[in-house]
């Protein structure tokens, strides 16, 4: 048997942990499909994510799904502020259920990063980049301080009214995750939004109690992973994506990563999804794999967590290979998954699987695995 499908366990505060049928995760992609504008998935959602969960992954992460209107990325995100959006999450849930993979859902709030256009190419050929116009549906949008670094309009530096309150929401949004049905909360911590904002010391200049040292910039992450492990059953994994290095001189950096996940690992997060990046330019390395340092470094940070590199994982062997020389517990995949939703399938019969070890659906017999 391979590493990449031996069956894993993603740990729990309550000990039972999670079990997966093997170690390919997908990995969460912005989709920016509700056309409606009102945060609610629907049929896409139900393709996109049924589809990956039938061709074997063993974890289906939704695209960042906002715990409030204001925290969309753009104005065509799916959410799940309200009843009506967990709702409708649930028979995706069940769904993915019915194809033996287990459901996650990453909860976001873009920060100074809302309220932009939709990245499709029907928008950026016609020129609909950065913030959207008021006249388009644009909203104010908040972050820990006013900065330009993040390239759009200086967000509105949050008063601490504003702070408990986003605490709050993403509180709720757990607790709906839970009544919708899934088995994973991810915190989205990375490329650049609210909780990345509030950790690099490049988006963060605040002097109170949320700005400055190491132990208040991670002070916000720190409170809604409280709220969130608080609201969120014990029985059920708790896990965080992190930019793992901002690649920018004086910014968040691997080190403070591995500081910081460990004291997340003692607070209930149990999985650690590693990617990098996301304030300012791009200064980083490049190429297959170019994030499985950072995994590497949380893991060896953090004995006991469940840890998945991401970043142009893309072959078989070379996922495997990720896994043998003990730099991940798993991989996420993302683009390779967008071109092909049997990633795993066809992975598994690459890599010499038995066939009854090969994740496809009955229905699919005749493709001969």
């Amino acid at each position: 048997m391979s590493k990449l499908f031996a069956p894993a366990t993603l740990g729990t505060p309550d000990g039972t942990g999670l079990e997966l049928r093997n170690r390919t995760f997908l990995a969460p992609m912005c989709q920016y499909s509700i056309t409606k504008r009102d945060g609610v998935p629907h049929a896409w959602q139900m393709t996109h994510l049924g589809a990956r969960a039938a061709g074997g992954f063993a974890l289906v992460y939704t695209e960042a799904t906002a715990v409030t209107a204001q925290g969309r990325i753009s104005d065509q995100d799916t959410g799940i502020w309200n009843d009506d959006q967990a709702e409708a999450w649930a028979p995706i849930v069940d769904f993915i259920h019915s194809q033996g993979a287990a459901a996650g859902i990453q909860l976001a709030h873009a920060g100074g990063k809302a309220s932009t256009y939709a990245w499709l190419p029907g928008h950026t050929a016609a020129g609909q980049r950065g913030n959207l116009r008021p006249r388009d549906g644009g909203w104010e949008t908040i972050g820990p301080s006013a900065t330009d670094v993040l390239g759009l309009a200086s967000p509105t530096a949050m008063t601490q009214e504003q702070i408990d309150a986003s605490i709050s929401d993403w509180a709720a949004a757990a607790r709906r995750a839970d009544a919708a049905g899934f088995d994973v909360v991810q915190i989205h911590a990375a490329h650049g939004y609210l909780i990345h904002q509030f950790l690099s010391p490049l988006t963060n200049t605040r002097t109170d109690a949320y700005g400055g040292s190491f132990e208040n910039r991670t002070r916000y992450a720190r409170e809604v992973i409280t709220a969130v492990r608080e609201a969120w059953p014990a029985h059920k994994p708790l896990a965080i994506r992190l930019s793992g290095d901002d690649w920018v001189q004086g910014g968040w950096s691997i080190a403070d990563t591995a500081r910081f996940a460990l004291e997340a690992f003692g607070m209930g997060v149990g999985a650690f999804d590693l990617s990098s990046a996301g304030i300012g330019a791009y200064h980083g390395p490049s190429g297959p794999g170019f994030q499985v340092s950072l995994a590497a470094a949380v893991k060896a940070a953090v004995p006991g967590a469940f840890v998945t590199a991401v970043g142009l994982i893309t072959e078989p062997a070379q996922a495997e290979q990720v896994l043998v020389t003990g730099a991940a517990d798993g991989v996420s995949i993302g683009r390779a998954a967008l071109k092909n939703p049997n990633w795993p399938a066809i992975a598994a019969a690459e890599l010499g699987e038995p066939h009854e070890n090969i994740p496809f659906p009955a229905q699919y017999w005749r493709a001969n695995w």
